[in-house]
C-alpha cells in the first residue's frame, strides 16, 4: 500500500498494532484538509482510500486523543475506537477494535457460569466457612475493594461487619477470617478487639 510521505513515521507502529490484534483492529488515517481517507489497514468496514472522511475539521485539536468511545456498524457489530491527530500533518488516525467476539464470549461465559437456582439451605446451613466466604466477598464487592488491597481501617470495618453477623461466635472462625483476608489470626483478634472497644465507648 502506497502512503503519503508525511505518513511514513507512523506506519510501522500502525502496522504493528494491526498485526498484533489481527483480525480485530482496523486502522484508518483521514486527511482533514482534503476530507478523505488516505490510508487504511485491515479494511473490515469496507472503506477505501479516497472515500470521504466525513469529519468535522474544527473538532481536530493537536495533541488531543478522542476515546475510547463506542460505535455500532450497519451490521450490528460493536466497536471500541480511539482517534488521535498526527503531528506531521493535519490528519487523524483512528483505531477501531471489533469487540463482537469479546462480547459474545463474555455473554456465553456469564450464562455458563451464572447460578441458576438459590443455594440449597440443607447443604450450607451448617457450613460456617462458606457463610464467612460469602460475607467477605459480598462486603468487598459492595465496597469495590479487593481484599488483598484493604488498609487497616477497611479491614477493621469488615471485621465489624462480620462481628455484627455473629461470625465470631463460632469456634475457629477467626482463623478462617484471617485466611480469607490474608492476615494473621492475631491481626483479626486485634481488629475485633478494637471494633468492640469502639462500640462499647459509643
Amino acid at each position: 500500500m502506497a502512503h503519503p510521505q508525511w505518513l511514513a513515521p507512523v506506519v510501522p507502529a500502525v502496522e504493528a498494532i494491526v498485526a498484533l490484534f489481527h483480525p480485530h483492529v482496523e486502522a484508518v488515517v483521514y486527511d482533514v484538509d482534503t476530507d478523505t481517507v488516505v490510508a487504511i489497514w485491515n479494511p473490515v468496514s469496507g472503506r477505501r482510500p479516497g472515500d470521504a472522511s466525513l469529519l468535522e475539521p474544527e473538532l481536530i485539536t493537536a495533541g488531543a486523543m478522542y476515546g475510547p468511545y463506542a460505535k455500532v456498524d450497519v451490521r450490528g457489530r460493536t466497536w471500541t475506537s480511539v482517534s488521535v491527530p498526527l503531528p506531521s500533518h493535519n490528519a487523524l488516525l483512528c483505531l477501531n477494535f471489533d469487540r463482537t467476539v469479546l462480547d459474545t464470549a463474555v455473554s456465553a461465559l456469564t450464562t455458563f457460569a451464572a447460578a441458576v437456582e438459590p443455594r440449597p439451605p440443607a447443604l450450607f446451613e451448617r457450613d460456617w466457612r462458606e457463610e464467612i466466604n460469602l460475607l467477605v466477598d459480598g462486603w468487598c464487592r459492595a465496597a469495590q475493594l479487593p481484599r488483598r488491597a484493604m488498609n487497616a481501617a477497611q479491614r477493621r470495618e469488615l471485621v465489624a461487619h462480620l462481628d455484627g453477623k455473629g461470625v465470631f461466635g463460632v469456634r475457629h472462625s477467626a482463623r478462617h477470617v484471617a485466611t480469607a483476608l490474608g492476615v494473621s489470626r492475631a491481626t483479626v483478634y486485634g481488629l475485633l478487639k478494637a471494633c468492640r472497644a469502639s462500640f462499647d465507648g459509643e
